[in-house]
């Protein structure tokens, strides 16, 4: 077998060896006895409920929202030919983000516990429905960028004047905490409420995948061999708007693993960005649950936050990969 062929099933292994890692590890291990007793519900009450409500909800989020991420950074830099694309160079990721601190500012996530995923799912639809019309009225992806660069800025900015405006403290910690990102006291319930929105997303990229591969020829050349553009770009677009909304909705704001998982993903695919998608979300659902266990374990007094340890291991990655690749390149 071809690396390409071997490469799929050694990460569908490596997602099901850490979700069960994941239901392992904590801030009290669990033999695997207990854990097989857990997930079978021959174990202790104790136990099933560690497992079942408390580390695999955990762990899930942290796969499906890697997964998620991944994708959509593979799809978006297939579909701009831009090494540095991800789902919040569009922004998607920054409205969905503003949505959700509004949730909070305003006191709903209070009244209601699924007023956040909703209003971040709700936010990324705004933002895609805007990317997707621009999509269809123009023929530049520099214009689409440009809009995704729009929002994400105005966005941003009534971010910080929602911050700026907190009505108290508490108010003003949770907006931050969101930001910064977490998958912890997730539960069942987030899980099956965002993942019809990341398996829509993830099924429209990859159905047009095909697409991708084209464009590596450039707009011309993909457009005299059938390829519909407008089509195109809307399809990604929405599918990764509809992937980043939901991911946001369970984890807030994590940055970095769109752009590195594809990166380390491309040669083993020939450079093929149509290949490329279901490894790249398969490799970055394990890179963010290998992150959220190794934040579960680390001894330090206050829980450290996904979106940290993410970007304090995705960055240096990517300036490595950056300078890897440059020197390739000369």
């Amino acid at each position: 077998m071809t690396k390409d062929n071997l490469l799929t099933p050694i990460l569908v292994f490596a997602i099901f060896l850490t979700l069960f890692c994941g239901c392992m590890l904590g801030s009290t291990p669990m033999g695997v006895d207990r854990i097989i007793g857990g997930l079978t519900g021959n174990g202790s009450i104790g136990d099933q409920i560690v497992i079942w409500q408390i580390r695999l909800p955990r762990t899930l989020c942290a796969v499906l929202v890697g997964m998620a991420l991944g994708a959509s950074g593979a799809a978006l830099q297939g579909l701009l030919r831009n090494p540095l694309a991800e789902p919040g160079v569009l922004g998607v990721t920054t409205c969905s983000s503003l949505a959700a601190t509004f949730s909070i500012y305003y006191g709903m996530t209070a009244i209601s516990p699924i007023a956040l995923p909703i209003f971040s799912i709700v936010g990324a639809l705004i933002a895609t429905s805007i990317l997707a019309f621009t999509a269809i009225r123009t023929q530049s992806v520099v214009t689409l960028i440009l809009v995704g660069v729009g929002i994400s800025s105005l966005s941003a900015a009534f971010m910080s004047l929602l911050m700026n405006m907190a009505p108290n403290p508490f108010a003003l910690s949770d907006m931050i905490n969101w930001m910064l990102g977490s998958v912890a006291n997730r539960s069942m319930d987030d899980v099956l409420l965002s993942a019809p929105f990341m398996l829509l997303g993830f099924a429209i990229l990859f159905l047009t995948r095909h697409g991708l591969s084209a464009l590596t020829l450039g707009e011309e050349a993909a457009s005299g061999l059938g390829l519909n553009l407008a089509r195109q770009r809307l399809f990604v677009v929405v599918g990764a708007g509809l992937a980043t909304g939901a991911s946001v909705s369970i984890a807030g704001a994590i940055g970095f693993v769109g752009i590195v998982a594809p990166h380390l993903v491309r040669p083993f695919v020939q450079y093929d960005p149509a290949r490329s998608i279901l490894p790249s979300a398969l490799l970055a659902g394990v890179f963010l649950a290998v992150a959220d266990i190794l934040i579960r374990i680390a001894p330090t007094q206050n829980e450290l936050k996904l979106g940290v340890v993410a970007a304090l291991i995705g960055a240096p990655a990517f300036i490595w990969i950056a300078i890897h690749r440059g020197r390739t390149n000369d």
